[in-house]
């Protein structure tokens, strides 16, 4: 990026805003997926005009834009792979007004996740996405990623409660879509069809967020199992059975062991799997409903279920649940994170698959995720430094993704695609499904400079690539 080039975007963005230095550009070099790729400049634009003015400018001299909220992404949805600029989002955070009367939050793209959901519920109102990452990650992030987290199972993904976007476009117009009417015909929906998009087709400024009551009461659970497999078949029982938890979360014994290691919780370190049950609602429906799958756990084979008496222990359930992430990394240096998904009433059957891949490459996967959604999240644990055994681990991701497909489901529920992700793109979408999706990208980009590299795969290649 040549001088003249700088001089430019100093004439947008006051040069102390502007970050040139090898150490500043290795800072925005990664994000908490795998891989490591070195900016030529990262910019921390203040607002939608100077946005506006940059993508013109990248127009102008075909320069790469990668924007990027708190690099959480595990899928590598901000890395940029082709060098050009960064857009640290992060700075973008000045609005989140709650309005209780239109039940409605109105947030800037930088604004963290957690502090929408404190807002919220200080207004008596409930914002339902909640992943793990929350308390750290950007709003912008999430709504491009398409987040979710434990309480998709019953209240859908963040694209449920998207329902207006202010964005600066990839040829630098803004443009609003949606608004905060909760119903909204007018046209073609680009609001859902930016949500989910992982920054390829526009940068959020603005977003209109949907509010609901907050439930009245909760009631929450432990089921252990002495086979992983039966506590799939738990899980499905209960889905089954006319209940919809607001919460239905998996770990495997690998992942009980570390937290116990790692933070202790009380949890039984002899169990297959522990399965987190969780409902929501008037107070008197939800007793009978954790009786119920307190129940049904037992007919699935569970040795021991436990029901929090208070909200101390339902906090400490939950925090267990939380900590398995940075719990598993101290297993290893290099954490693979998956999130293949299959239709819940597979879930047994991608359990038995996932022990068969566990097996045959001889590796350190472990599993948790949002079971009661089908959500699974396999972690392969190693050293990529080990290039034999991260040979293994390339088949056993590519064989991960081709069960989840093979049992009718998807390569991701709630990380996206980025780069990790999108050699099996069309294994999932055929070739066909997958024309269109690149001829939507080349008529709203056609210079191809917003986060180039993403979700399409390169010609040729035909798995992920970890060495």
């Amino acid at each position: 990026m040549g001088p003249e080039i700088i001089r430019e975007i100093e004439k947008i963005i006051p040069s102390e805003r502007v970050l040139l230095d090898i150490a500043d550009r290795y800072s925005y070099s990664f994000d908490a997926s795998f891989g490591q790729y070195l900016p030529d400049i990262v910019i921390q634009p203040h607002n939608k005009e100077e946005i506006s003015q940059l993508v013109k400018l990248a127009n102008k001299y075909l320069i790469p834009i990668y924007p990027r909220g708190a690099a959480t992404s595990l899928s590598g949805g901000p890395l940029p792979v082709k060098g050009g600029m960064v857009l640290d989002m992060s700075r973008l955070n000045r609005k989140l007004v709650i309005d209780r009367e239109n039940l409605l939050a109105i947030v800037s793209p930088g604004v963290i996740t957690a502090d929408i959901h404190k807002k919220a519920e200080e207004a008596g109102l409930f914002y339902p996405p909640d992943p793990s990452s929350s308390q750290v990650a950007t709003i912008g992030g999430n709504l491009l990623e398409n987040s979710s987290g434990p309480r998709g199972l019953k209240y859908g993904t963040t694209k449920e409660y998207v329902i207006g976007l202010e964005v600066v476009t990839p040829l630098g117009d803004i443009i609003r879509t949606g608004g905060k009417t909760v119903k909204n015909v007018t046209g073609y929906d680009l609001t859902r069809l930016i949500v989910g998009s992982e920054g390829t087709l526009g940068i959020v400024t603005e977003a209109i967020l949907r509010l609901i009551p907050k439930p009245q009461a909760r009631k929450t659970m432990l089921a252990y199992f002495n086979d992983f497999v039966d506590s799939g078949h738990a899980i499905t029982k209960i889905l089954a059975s006319g209940i919809l938890p607001s919460a239905m979360e998996l770990m495997d014994n690998a992942c009980i062991r570390a937290v116990e290691a790692y933070r202790p919780s009380r949890l039984s370190v002899e169990a297959a799997a522990v399965i987190i049950i969780e409902v929501d609602g008037h107070p008197a429906a939800i007793e009978e409903e954790i009786l119920k799958c307190k129940e049904l756990c037992g007919t699935a084979g569970a040795i021991e279920v436990k029901v929090a008496q208070n909200e101390a222990e339902r906090e400490s359930i939950w925090n267990a649940r939380k900590m398995v992430s940075p719990a598993i990394t101290r297993m290893g240096p290099t954490k693979i994170s998956e999130d293949a998904t299959v239709p819940r009433s597979q879930i047994p059957a991608m359990m038995q698959r996932l022990n068969h891949i566990r097996e045959k490459y001889q590796l350190n996967l472990v599993v948790f995720g949002h079971a009661g959604d089908g959500n699974l999240h396999p972690n392969i644990i190693t050293d990529k430094r080990n290039i034999p055994e991260m040979k293994r681990v390339e088949d056993a991701v590519s064989e991960i993704f081709e069960s989840a497909v093979e049992l009718g489901g998807t390569l991701s529920g709630e990380h996206g695609i980025g780069i990790l992700k999108s050699p099996y793109m069309e294994m999932e979408l055929g070739e066909a499904g997958l024309l269109m999706m690149q001829k939507i990208k080349e008529a709203w980009d056609p210079n191809q400079i917003l986060n180039p590299g993403k979700i399409f795969p390169t010609p040729g290649q035909t798995k992920v690539a970890l060495t």
